[in-house]
Formats: structure tokens, C-alpha cells, sequence
């Protein structure tokens, strides 16, 4: 398919790897790529910045994403205009960011991400426009400069593609066509020093390889084993972020066995890779059947929530902690609840979940001991609880993964379709009926507490 869309653009370059300082241009009649199929609010933004007297071009993976014939999420603007240069063009845009400021144009819900062309970092540059950590990682970007520099800052060639929409010209300076047409994820520059700029880079080699099928190029991937220890500097909530990204493309599956497969999962998940090393068969069943089920339903168009998938993806660390702590005394709910409160503090350091994730999370969580519990009316009452069906189907994936639960999956999908006196026969067979008539009880009249005895 990728071969049939691209064989009508011509291949003159040399080696992928040669450095290009002049891009390949290719004119409208040899590619499949038409403005029609961008946003026209990006169409705008590109036309009314050219009209201003700047450069301006969609670039990146929406250029990408159209040559494959796949929908682009959002449209990313490269111009010549500095960030404050495109807020005095559009009313309706705003700046953000400190490490790498840029400018949003809004349009009602839809968002024009515009950045301003870059360039490699000198030392002659302020601590304004650029600042390095130790490591050699950015943690300030923002040393503008030409159509041609920014192309070679780019991260990977198959991101490195500029569409003008007004002559209908792609611009590839980094060979991307040529590795779009081979399906490889390839870093422009020298990775191990693009790694050390940003290690995020490592994860989003992995994302596109997951996302589009493709292979990382042997140079690209050779260094990622030994560097995935770098991701531990950064932020744990850019890291959030990226997970999302990574896990809920509608290939998470995919993507989480090369994550694993470069050693990119332990940074992000580490208590989780050690419940792989300690039980690698039911770890990775249940990781992998999540993502399985996560990503089924993307492609049906249903909701999904990053809570289910976290609160499975950690689950298999958090036994052993509830085993540790019943053996030092305490009780067992106590003891669930104290363990799943310390690995989710643990894990927000590597990977920040907010709270809107994480109290569902952990209301799945806290509900599985609930679940085996089903005397009186307390089968009726978890029905009614709102994270019922949620703690349900993490028990199913739970019993999926091959865990042993005396069948509770089955009583449970059983009970919810009962009619009222089948439910309360199935509650008596658990022996937990106790909602019949009871009987009355005489009580002795007791004695006043401060009565005296008679003087009489």
C-alpha cells in the first residue's frame, strides 16, 4: 500500500544519510498529497503568514501521515516569523512554552500549533535562547533560524517534510521520502548526540516504528539500549504525556514489545519490569491482553481511559506488596489499600498520572477484594456502585491473564442478568443470605446504672 501511494515520486538522491543542504523538490504532479486533505484553518494560517512576507509551510507528521494516506490528528506550521511575530499576525493566537516557545492559533476546539524555524546552538547564545543540562539534554530551544537549518534540526527524516500549500511543492532535505518508501524511522544527525539533546527522542522512534509499521534504522536503534537510563531525567509528567501517546496510538500492543524490546519500559514502568522478571508469563499476559483490548476498542471508535489501562499495566507490581504487608500484621483490605497507595506514589515519580486517572484507578483497584464479598445486600450494592462495570471487566482481564478466582468472573456475568429471586438463590449458595425474616428478641429490663440498694 505505503509503495503503491509513493511510486509516482521520483528517488534522486544518493545515500540517506548524506547530509542535504538544498532540498529535493517535488512539484504537485508527483505526489499524492493535496491541500483539500489539510485543515483549512491550517490552509489559512500557512497563506496569511506567506501574505505577511514570511515563510511558512505545513510540516512534519501531518505531511507524513497525508503521503500514507492516514488521517493526521493535528497540523503543525514551520515559519520564518519569530513566535511574537505570528501573535501580532493572528488576534486569536497566544505563546506558550519556555523551553521551546511557539504559537497556538485557535479556531473554536481546533488548535494551529505555529513554530518558528530553528537552529543548531552555539556558544555565543544566551541562556534565553539556549540552556543545556550536564548530559548534553536541551532544556532550552529556542535559537531561531533558516528554512534550510531548521529541516536538519528536525528529529527524524519522515518529519523533516515541508508542504507548500499555495504551489503544492513538498521540500525534503533529509531523504524522508526515501525512508517512507522503505518504512524506516531514521534520526537526522548523529543519534547518540540527538538522544543526549532530547532522550525522548528514544520513545518516539518507538511510537512511529508502532504507529506506522515501520522499522527503526539499525543506526538509529543501535545506541537506544544503552541511553533508555537518560529518560530517567525527564520530567515524570512530559513522561505521562508520552505514554499516552505511545500506548493509546491504537497500536499499543506493538509498541509496548518494542519498548521492551530496547529497554525503554523499565524507566517508565519499573515496578511493573520487575513484576516481568519475577512473573514474566502472567506480567505479560495481562499487559499484553490490556493493550490488546485498548486497542480493539480504538478501532471500533469506543472510549477508552487511561485509568483501566494504568491500573492494569501496574497491577501485577502490587501482590507482593499486599503479601508483604499481611505478614507483618495487617489486616488484608488495610493491607490493599496501603500497597496500592505506595506503588501509585512510587510510579507517579517515573510517570506523573493525575489525579482525574488516578482515584478511578484506584477505585478499580480497591473494588477487586469487594468483589468476593457478597453477603446480604452487598452483591445488589456493588451493582450500583459507578465503577462497577469497570472493577467487572478488570476481573475478567484479570482471570484472562490466568489468575485464580473460583469462578468469580462467571458469578458475577451471571448474577448481573438474574431476575431478583435468582439473585438471592445465588447469594444463599455463597452463604450469604442473611436478608430472610429475623426474629424478635426479648430484652431484660436492666437495672438503673446508679440505683441504690434500700435502706429498708
Amino acid at each position: 500500500m505505503i509503495r503503491k501511494l509513493l511510486q509516482k515520486i521520483p528517488s534522486p538522491f544518493g545515500s540517506p544519510q548524506r547530509k542535504r543542504t538544498t532540498p529535493t523538490v517535488i512539484p504537485a504532479s508527483q505526489h499524492s498529497l493535496r491541500r483539500e486533505r489539510l485543515s483549512r484553518h491550517a490552509v489559512t494560517v500557512v497563506e496569511r503568514l506567506q501574505q505577511a512576507g514570511y515563510q511558512a509551510f505545513a510540516v512534519g507528521g501531518c505531511v507524513r501521515d497525508l503521503l500514507l494516506n492516514v488521517e493526521p490528528k493535528d497540523f503543525d506550521i514551520a515559519t520564518s516569523a519569530t513566535p511574537e511575530q505570528v501573535r501580532a499576525t493572528f488576534r486569536n493566537s497566544r505563546l506558550i512554552g519556555r523551553r521551546f516557545k511557539l504559537a497556538h492559533v485557535h479556531f473554536g476546539r481546533e488548535i494551529i500549533e505555529v513554530a518558528t524555524f530553528r537552529t543548531n546552538h552555539e556558544e555565543e547564545t544566551s541562556a534565553e535562547q539556549s540552556r543545556q543540562s550536564e548530559s548534553g539534554r536541551l532544556l532550552r530551544d529556542n535559537v531561531y533560524g533558516t528554512f534550510e537549518q531548521d529541516a536538519q534540526r528536525r528529529d527524524f527524516t519522515i518529519n523533516a517534510l515541508y508542504y507548500d500549500v499555495t504551489s503544492g511543492q513538498i521540500h525534503d532535505f533529509a531523504n524522508g521520502i526515501h525512508d517512507i518508501r522503505n518504512q524506516q524511522v531514521r534520526l537526522i544527525g548523529q543519534p547518540e548526540k540527538r538522544y543526549q539533546e532530547d532522550p525522548v527522542r528514544m520513545l518516539r522512534a518507538v511510537r512511529f516504528a508502532g504507529k506506522l509499521g515501520f522499522e527503526i534504522e539499525q543506526h538509529t536503534a543501535a545506541p537506544i539500549e544503552s541511553m533508555a537510563p537518560l529518560l530517567h531525567d525527564i520530567p515524570a509528567a512530559r513522561l505521562f504525556d508520552e505514554v499516552l501517546k505511545l500506548l493509546m496510538s491504537g497500536q499499543g500492543q506493538h509498541t509496548f514489545d518494542l519498548l521492551y524490546q530496547y529497554d525503554l519500559f523499565a524507566p517508565l514502568f519499573p515496578d511493573t519490569d520487575e513484576a516481568i522478571i519475577d512473573r514474566p508469563e502472567y506480567t505479560l499476559k495481562i499487559v499484553r491482553q490490556a493493550l490488546a483490548n485498548t486497542d480493539e476498542r480504538i478501532a471500533q471508535g469506543k472510549p477508552v481511559t487511561p485509568a483501566f489501562l494504568f491500573a492494569a499495566l501496574l497491577w501485577p507490581a502490587l501482590p507482593q506488596r499486599v503479601r508483604d504487608l499481611e505478614e507483618q500484621g495487617v489486616p488484608s483490605i488495610p493491607a490493599h489499600q496501603q500497597a496500592a497507595q505506595e506503588l501509585l506514589s512510587e510510579q507517579c515519580r517515573h510517570t506523573a498520572i493525575p489525579k482525574r486517572f488516578s482515584i478511578p484507578m484506584r477505585e478499580i483497584w480497591d473494588l477487586q477484594p469487594r468483589l468476593e464479598r457478597r453477603s446480604g445486600r452487598r452483591a445488589d450494592q456493588m451493582l450500583e456502585h459507578p465503577r462497577f462495570r469497570a472493577a467487572y471487566d478488570f476481573l475478567l482481564l484479570r482471570e484472562s491473564a490466568g489468575e485464580q478466582t473460583d469462578g468469580l468472573g462467571d458469578w458475577w456475568t451471571r448474577y448481573q442478568d438474574a431476575n431478583p429471586d435468582e439473585r438471592r438463590r445465588m447469594v444463599r449458595e455463597v452463604g450469604g443470605d442473611k436478608s430472610g425474616p429475623k426474629r424478635s428478641r426479648s430484652r431484660a429490663r436492666r437495672k438503673p446504672r446508679n440505683s441504690k440498694p434500700s435502706d429498708a
